[in-house]
């Protein structure tokens, strides 16, 4: 992973996520140890502090938790916590986009419905 340093997503944000991806694909498994804080540090040439407000961003969402003297570990429910979360922040960004723009184009909230609804059916195959 390389990090984007442009400013747009604080890099303790790109260190949770990319360690969220790692969970998520199975290359960091439930109860298994996680990278140090000075282990992602020299990873990705920053500031252990920084890694550190990574980590600390996962473990307030539970999906890693401590062992004291031991380091990080991820949760059990780990994986389904990220998806919940991935999910709920990715849909909401795209209805708000999806209710801005149709507003702008003085598209009725009934025609956004059926718009969706035709959508969701032709992904199921019904409609071609």
């Amino acid at each position: 992973m390389i990090l984007n340093t442009d400013g747009s997503k604080p890099i303790y944000k790109q260190i949770s996520e990319w360690l969220e991806t790692e969970i998520l694909s199975g290359n960091i498994r439930t109860d298994e140890k996680v990278y140090s804080q000075y282990q992602l540090a020299e990873m990705f040439n920053i500031n252990p502090a920084t890694a550190a407000k990574g980590l600390n961003l996962l473990a307030d969402e539970n999906i890693v938790y401590k062992k004291r003297g031991l380091g990080m570990f991820v949760s059990e429910n780990a994986a389904k916590i990220i998806l919940a979360k991935r999910k709920g922040q990715t849909l909401q960004r795209l209805v708000e986009e999806l209710v801005r723009e149709s507003r702008q184009l003085g598209v009725s909230e009934e025609e956004i419905v059926e718009m969706i609804r035709l959508e969701n059916r032709k992904c199921k195959g019904e409609e071609k």
